[in-house]
């Protein structure tokens, strides 16, 4: 089963690139985020189209902004599109959809930005995971959160520590709670995986990031120890990122069971771009 986790950033933009994906790819389970249509705007624009390629879907969507889904060739069962009990900002959000998929609880949640850290809006992101955190302890263990965590986990998930200091992203609480996340079970398969690699799934639009690969990896697939057991393969599918109107993040690409590519390394295709030394680099929206 080939489960993928997406950042979009507006699924109308990337219907070019979404659907001739699908057809390389042929991934089972697909987590989308940021995909930025209502309910009825994704069936009306998608509808068909994932049906004939026989995929079940669930959404929770909002007009402009944040929203979630599921496309699964494999079942699509338990589907829960609202949580209560979670942080609203200030009401609730479309960035969480769950549902079972061929025997898995499979989440696809798009965790909120933080903006500047100490903000209303970091506070809201550091509750919001720990909501996150007490639904997925709550089981099943078979159980694979997938999404754009808005997190670098640590210091080894971005090009440069000292570029991101000030700003969101890396912050001593918001890996904390992400970490008390995966302390209920989970586990970070791409980096299990690929320990020691540079391993990134967004590069910002500007400045040239993706070339020069200065990017960050925040899009995670967390899996329980039943389902981590079972991975074959885990990669970054850096090529959805070339080309004409690419989404700003890559996807992240697991596969259980059997690995149709072969175990084929961190991020495909590899960078050509050699890491350039610490220091010499600012994000495009650092001031000065």
């Amino acid at each position: 089963m080939r489960v993928v986790t997406w950042n979009v950033n507006s699924v109308k933009q990337r219907v070019p690139r979404l659907l001739p994906w699908l057809d390389e790819r042929e991934p089972d389970v697909v987590c989308l985020q940021e995909t930025k249509l209502t309910d009825a705007a994704f069936t009306e624009l998608l509808g068909g189209p994932l049906e004939e390629r026989g995929y079940d879907v669930t959404v929770r969507g909002e007009a402009s902004w944040n929203g979630v889904a599921i496309l699964s060739r494999v079942g699509l069962e338990d589907v829960a599109t609202e949580f209560d009990g979670w942080p609203g900002f200030p009401n609730p959000e479309a960035r969480a959809v769950a549902a079972t998929c061929g025997g898995v609880r499979v989440w696809s949640v798009y965790v909120p930005n933080g903006r500047e850290p100490n903000s209303d809006h970091y506070e809201y992101k550091v509750r919001w995971l720990a909501a996150l955190r007490d639904a997925v302890a709550a089981g099943p263990e078979a159980v694979m959160v997938c999404g754009d965590m808005n997190i670098a986990p640590t210091d080894e998930d971005v090009f440069d520590p000292a570029a991101y200091e000030g700003h969101t992203h890396v912050t001593p609480p918001e890996r904390e709670a992400l970490a008390a996340l995966e302390a209920v079970g989970l586990h970070d398969v791409v980096r299990d995986r690929w320990p020691d690699e540079r391993v990134f799934s967004y590069w910002d639009y500007r400045a040239g990031m993706f070339h020069k690969d200065l990017g960050m990896r925040i899009d995670l697939i967390l899996a329980g120890a039943p389902v981590a057991a079972r991975v074959k393969a885990a990669w970054i599918d850096r090529k959805a990122r070339k080309g004409k109107g690419p989404s700003d993040h890559a996807p992240a690409v697991v596969d259980l069971d059997e690995a149709p590519d072969g175990d084929i390394g961190p991020m495909v295709p590899p960078p050509s771009a050699a890491p350039p030394p610490r220091g010499t680099h600012k994000l495009p929206q650092s001031k000065g």
